[in-house]
C-alpha cells in the first residue's frame, strides 16, 4: 500500500525523531515543517502518516462478529511439526558434545582443552559420515554460551559439500545443529 501524502497532513520520519506538517509534494520528495518550525524535506518512504483516525475505519474495514465467533467456536486444526517419519527410514545418528558425555573426569581440564576435545570429537564424527556415506547427522552441542557452536559451525562450513542448519526446535531446543551431506554416487 503506497501512501500519498497532501498538504497538511501530519506526519513522522520513520528513522528520526521528528514530526511535521506537510507543505509541498513534489517528485517523490515531501517537505514538511517539523514541530520546532523548520522546514525539512524527505523521500516519501521515509515517512508515515501519523493521527489519521478518520482514515483508520477504512483501513481496519468492517469486522463481522458472528464469523469471529463461528471461528473461535470452531475446533482447530493440529498440526504436528515434528519430523515426519518414513517407514523404514532410519533415524540421523546423534552425537552428543557435551563434555561430561566425552569423558569421565573433565573438573581438572580448563575450558580450552575440553573444548579442543569436544571439536575432536566432532571432525571425528564428521570424518567417520563423509567416509561412510551417512546422510545426515546431529550434534548436541547445548545452548550455553554458545562458544561450542560458534566454532562448530566455523569447522562445518570448511568442509565441501556439506549443509548446516539449527536441528529440530520441537526435539532439540535450541541445543542442536543437523549436518547434512552433499554426496555424489
Amino acid at each position: 500500500m503506497t501512501t500519498t501524502f497532501q498538504k497538511g497532513d501530519k506526519v513522522s520520519v520513520l528513522d528520526d525523531a521528528f514530526e511535521g506538517v506537510v507543505l509541498k509534494v513534489e517528485n517523490g520528495v515531501v517537505t514538511i515543517e517539523t514541530t520546532d518550525g523548520f522546514q525539512m524535506t524527505y523521500f516519501v518512504n521515509e515517512l508515515i502518516k501519523v493521527n489519521d483516525s478518520n482514515n483508520l475505519r477504512s483501513q481496519i474495514g468492517s469486522f463481522n462478529s458472528q464469523k469471529i465467533k463461528s471461528e473461535k467456536d470452531a475446533p482447530k486444526k493440529r498440526y504436528d511439526v515434528a519430523d515426519k517419519k518414513i517407514k523404514g527410514e532410519i533415524p540421523p545418528p546423534e552425537f552428543d558434545l557435551h563434555i561430561e558425555k566425552l569423558v569421565k573426569n573433565f573438573r581438572h581440564m580448563s575450558n580450552f582443552d575440553i573444548l579442543n576435545i569436544q571439536m575432536e570429537t566432532a571432525k571425528r564424527h564428521l570424518d567417520f559420515a563423509v567416509k561412510n556415506r551417512i546422510p545426515k547427522i546431529v550434534f548436541i552441542h547445548g545452548v550455553g554460551e554458545g562458544i561450542l557452536k560458534s566454532e562448530l559451525d566455523f569447522l562445518l562450513g570448511r568442509y565441501d559439500g556439506i549443509d548446516f542448519r539449527d536441528a529440530n526446535f520441537q526435539k532439540y531446543g535450541q541445543g542442536a545443529t543437523e549436518v547434512y551431506f552433499k554426496q555424489n554416487y
